[in-house]
């Protein structure tokens, strides 16, 4: 088998990678209050074109599904338009980018959302975080109690997930990203903690994987599953999720994904939670892994020369480092991922981190 490093260009479904650096999804809280890209975000992207792929921050599909301030959506023609701006700039340095789909569920406070819009979940049971909330200077608040939907209401989320990924493609994206994990919807409704339901979405293991494959299902029947990736971390507690058997859990939805042919698994290998989850997607899944968490450039290319994954993402460096996979390729010292004003709003901390180039 041919030697795999994280310059080795690579093929997931029908997404081209130039190299296996993946810029990992992270939230950085610098769109318009409306949900609207911002021209710094344009930047933000441009600048970190060189990744093989860009998995960008969560984007709500719905205005039910936005917990965060400053966090995007891609909900209607304009934010479309927004969007579009960001994938052309990436394509014009000949990078690929796939949109993460973020329904957050009960991962919310009501002043992150426009007057009115509640939050929802599988049951009525409210998460054991705090969100901040921009206005009067800043403050964290609770998340809000959210409403169980009614069984007939689940169809029209999972349909906010298809047309999501309908204005995804028109916006330019080359794929996208089913986001579950981090205690949001898609990882409600899978948890024993956080589903309680008694009906065909909740109870038995089968039912509280109908959610996340159904949502996975109509992602790929808008233009094929082999544009669709989805993101897992079995037993992450983040946002007060828990699960009674968080590996049989996931072998059970990596089992009900395999026949999808999806684009790849993105996992994160979290040591802390008791579970190899990069060994059980490796085990489990059919097609490619990005293996994700704290990776230094040396500890990933030996991951991938013992296929541990098939490409590694990298969160923080890819903030202080914006051509992170240039740096590697030309075996260049990395800046410190130490930096303030990451989640502030406005370019510090943002896009004025230099370059090898200046």
């Amino acid at each position: 088998m041919a030697f795999v490093d994280l310059m080795t260009p690579a093929r997931f479904g029908r997404l081209s990678l130039a190299n296996r650096v993946v810029m990992a999804p992270m939230t950085r809280a610098r769109a318009a209050a409306d949900g609207a890209v911002t021209d710094i975000m344009v930047e933000y992207y441009r600048q970190r074109s060189g990744a093989g792929l860009i998995i960008t921050e969560g984007v709500y599909p719905s205005e039910v599904g936005k917990g965060y301030c400053r966090t995007p959506g891609l909900v209607d023609a304009s934010q479309v338009a927004g969007w579009r701006r960001v994938t052309d700039a990436v394509h014009e340095r000949g990078g690929t980018i796939v949109m993460q789909v973020m329904h957050v569920g009960r991962v919310a406070v009501a002043a992150n959302k426009p007057t009115g819009v509640e939050s929802v979940a599988p049951s009525a049971i409210a998460a054991k975080a705090k969100l901040y909330v921009d206005g009067d200077g800043g403050s964290w608040q609770p998340c809000d109690m959210p409403r169980a939907l009614e069984a007939d209401e689940i169809p029209g989320v999972i349909d906010d997930y298809r047309r999501c990924t309908e204005r995804a493609y028109d916006a330019g994206f080359d794929g996208v990203e089913l986001h579950g994990t981090s205690g949001y919807l898609p990882a409600q409704f899978l948890s024993t903690g956080t589903n309680h339901r008694q009906d065909q979405w909740g109870g038995s293991l089968e039912n509280r994987l109908r959610f996340f494959v159904a949502v996975a299902e109509a992602m790929a029947a808008v233009d094929g599953a082999d544009r669709v990736g989805f993101r897992i971390c079995p037993a992450n507690p983040y946002n007060d999720l828990h699960d009674d058997d968080p590996e049989a859990t996931f072998r059970g939805l990596l089992a009900a994904l395999n026949g999808l042919g999806l684009a790849y698994c993105h996992t994160l290998r979290m040591p802390t939670v008791g579970i190899d989850n990069e060994a059980l997607c490796r085990g489990a899944f059919d097609g490619p892994v990005i293996i994700n968490d704290s990776y230094t450039p040396q500890e990933a290319n030996e991951a991938l020369e013992v296929s541990r994954g098939d490409a590694v993402a990298f969160g923080r460096l890819f903030i202080t480092n914006p051509d992170l996979a240039e740096r590697i390729a030309a075996n260049a010292e990395l800046a410190s991922t130490e930096a303030d004003h990451i989640y502030d709003p406005g370019p510090e901390g943002y896009i004025d981190f230099p370059t090898m180039a200046g």
